[in-house]
């Protein structure tokens, strides 16, 4: 669909047999009839929000850790408080926006990231390791729910546009990773206070998030609760085994667990690994981590003419490629330079995993909603609770050698990524598709 007046999204819930309930939120909160391009704006800018967030908490953590006085053991476990909440978010979100719609869904996890970070400035303050959990935690809880839903709405969004959107979609997640960086190390550099720095990102993150919010429709993913007002055509038809169980999806999923982990692995430990790992001062660790965001970054906004030239199957393997070798030189070469250098390989392979995985997904088969959404709680499993695991490695044996264990999680992907052409799908190029 091409169109972008305002009624579109209306159609498309009528076509799709999804309910479009009232909002229950404010006014200042309630889904204004928008367009296609509207609506494509405001998730661009929710997916800045928790880039930026997160980006901005991990630059701080050499100054969060000095200030608690805490070992990488110990940091382990206070980034075991952002496991909690992801998990519980991530397992959750699937079921809420199957009933709920991915709106609301959408809207309680935003405002959840957005409040975790002045909990993590104050636990910073006090150098109270658990007021810090406690901030994860809400954070944790707070992306891991709004994360799934942004992404079913993507999805849905994708397919509406007629072109790759994803990567750009992760893309703005990977530029709010970058300004969160910069000035986390702008702020390191000068030790500017912690609880002031993660205020002034929560302030940011209420003036993009109220207006974007708007934009968002109502219904996304929602499955009707009762069938007697809606076509029998209108229905979304059920498959007779539920998604978890396709053996194609449950292969995307191995795909995205290995990518989602690298990724994660870089946001939670890169600034950590550069100080205590290749001896970079803590500014100079945080700046290797812009390096790695603005190579995410990249990847991203080019990606998707890349993705509708040489199809999903190819870039998914040679993301792997890069991915593998970037975190292998980190790991094993005992080097400054070459660790500066391979976080670009690092970036730039992590980069399409994630988004292109979830475009297949959502391809695979019958109701593409549920199958993004599994996919999704994968994803995001891999990138917010399997990194501060390494931090229990990371104590005897160092975070050099942690790495390892990211590094083995890509190798399947290499293996499984070509195999998706031969199951019909991972098209070179639709004839219908534009690049972004």
């Amino acid at each position: 669909m091409r169109g972008s007046g305002p009624r579109d999204d209306a159609a498309l819930a009528a076509r799709s047999g999804v309910r479009r309930s009232r909002p229950t939120a404010g006014p200042w909160l309630m889904a204004a009839s928008t367009s296609l391009g509207a609506r494509r704006i405001a998730l661009l800018a929710l997916f800045f929000l928790p880039g930026i967030t997160i980006s901005s908490w991990v630059t701080r953590t050499p100054s969060i850790r000095d200030a608690l006085g805490a070992s990488t053991a110990e940091m382990g476990f206070v980034l075991f408080g952002l496991s909690v909440g992801s998990m519980i978010g991530i397992l959750g979100s699937g079921p809420l926006v199957s009933r709920w719609g991915a709106r609301p869904v959408v809207l309680a996890g935003t405002i959840g990231i957005i409040a975790s970070m002045p909990i993590v400035g104050l636990g910073a303050a006090v150098a109270e390791p658990f007021v810090v959990a406690a901030g994860l935690v809400v954070f944790g809880l707070g992306m891991g729910t709004g994360e799934v839903a942004m992404n079913v709405e993507g999805a849905e969004l994708e397919k509406h546009l007629d072109r790759p959107f994803l990567p750009l979609l992760h893309g703005f997640f990977s530029l709010g990773t970058v300004i969160g960086a910069v000035l986390g190390i702008l702020a390191t550099a000068a030790d500017f206070s912690v609880l002031v720095h993660l205020l002034a990102v929560g302030l940011l993150g209420m003036i993009v998030f109220v207006p974007a919010m708007r934009h968002v429709p109502v219904g996304t993913g929602q499955v009707p609760r009762s069938r007697e007002t809606i076509p029998a055509e209108a229905v979304p038809q059920s498959p007779s085994t539920p998604v978890w169980r396709d053996p194609g999806l449950i292969a995307i999923g191995v795909i995205v667990l290995g990518m989602a982990l690298a990724e994660g692995t870089a946001n939670d430990w890169l600034p950590l690994v550069m100080v205590d790992g290749h001896g970079f001062a803590a500014a100079l660790g945080s700046s290797v981590y812009a390096i790695f965001a603005a190579a995410m970054t990249l990847g991203r906004f080019i990606g998707g003419p890349i993705v509708a030239r040489f199809g999903r199957p190819t870039v998914l393997a040679v993301s792997a490629a890069f991915g593998l070798v970037g975190i292998g030189l980190v790991s094993l070469v005992d080097s400054q330079f070459v660790a500066a250098i391979a976080v670009l390989l690092w970036g730039l392979g992590t980069s399409l995993g994630f988004p292109v995985a979830l475009s297949e997904a959502g391809d695979s088969g019958p109701n593409p909603a549920a199958r993004v959404a599994t996919v999704s709680t994968i994803g995001y499993l891999a990138f917010l609770v399997g990194p501060p695991s390494l931090g229990l490695v990371g104590e005897h044996w160092g975070l050099r050698a942690a790495l390892l264990i990211p590094m083995a999680m890509i190798i399947p992907v290499l293996i499984i990524a070509p195999l998706l052409r031969r199951q019909g799908r991972g098209r070179k190029r639709d004839p219908h598709t534009r690049p972004v």
